[in-house]
């Protein structure tokens, strides 16, 4: 009988890719007990799929998940399941959280597992059906290749465009305070603004990001190759109120 700590350190040297002989080396545990604990754990098994078995998703939880995920998220494969994970700056506490609750709401029953990295931590959640509900997945990384939703992800976003805007710009999305200075009255002052900027290399990202803040009516230019700007006053204002702060 092992101690929970044992075992826990056994699992999580699992889900950052080193294989059971590896995890069965670091522990001292038998590969084969191992594998039981890895089998074992809940949200590995293939349940049930929104996609496969025609059910209901919450649609508002997975458009701001599929921000998240084109931002900076990717899926990748393991023996008996496929993983996603989500990295999240350990500066921001408030997104982990929101992250941690839409994989819940995606995956119910599910269990979320973390990973920690230098400054950051990557939110994995294990599941047979990652595929099914993001296709955009596949070889290399995303600006390689064609970003492209399909119907039914388009009428999600249509209809949810606010959580994919909140995904996108708290994973790839920094709001950034600007100044410029102006002479009025022969004096020279100062005026500070705020500023949301989206960066991506992947032109059909981008994209998406610019047709979303087009559905909400918020004003945005390209002010770099790959970077969306949101710029004025009241459009500020505005995604700040859809959004929510970097917190």
């Amino acid at each position: 009988m092992y101690a929970a700590r044992v075992r826990a350190e056994a699992l999580a040297l699992l889900h950052r890719g080193e294989s059971l002989s590896a995890a069965a080396r670091a522990t001292g545990v038998a590969r084969s007990t191992i594998r039981e604990w890895r089998d074992g754990e809940p949200g590995t098994g293939p349940g049930t799929c929104p996609r496969c078995d025609d059910l209901p998703i919450d649609e508002e939880a997975y458009a701001a998940l599929l921000g998240f995920y084109l931002g900076d998220g990717y899926i990748a494969r393991a023996a008996r399941y496929s993983f996603l994970r989500i990295t999240c700056d350990l500066a921001h506490p408030g997104i982990i959280d929101d992250v941690v609750d839409l994989l819940g709401r995606i995956r119910p029953g599910g269990k979320v597992f973390t990973v920690k990295k230098s400054g950051c931590v990557d939110l994995q959640l294990n599941w047979q059906h990652l595929t099914c509900l993001f296709p955009q997945h596949g070889p290399g990384r995303k600006h390689t290749r064609r970003i492209t939703l399909e119907p039914w992800q388009q009428k999600i976003v249509s209809t949810h465009p606010g959580p994919l805007l909140r995904g996108l710009f708290h994973s790839d999305g920094c709001r950034v305070n600007n100044w410029a200075t102006r002479v009025v009255g022969g004096q020279k002052k100062r005026y500070d603004y705020g500023r949301w900027q989206f960066v991506n290399h992947s032109d059909d990202i981008r994209d998406l990001c610019t047709w979303a803040l087009d559905l909400v009516g918020i004003p945005w230019r390209q002010s770099s190759w790959k970077t969306i700007s949101v710029s004025r006053r009241d459009a500020v204002a505005a995604l700040d109120a859809l959004i929510g702060p970097k917190t």
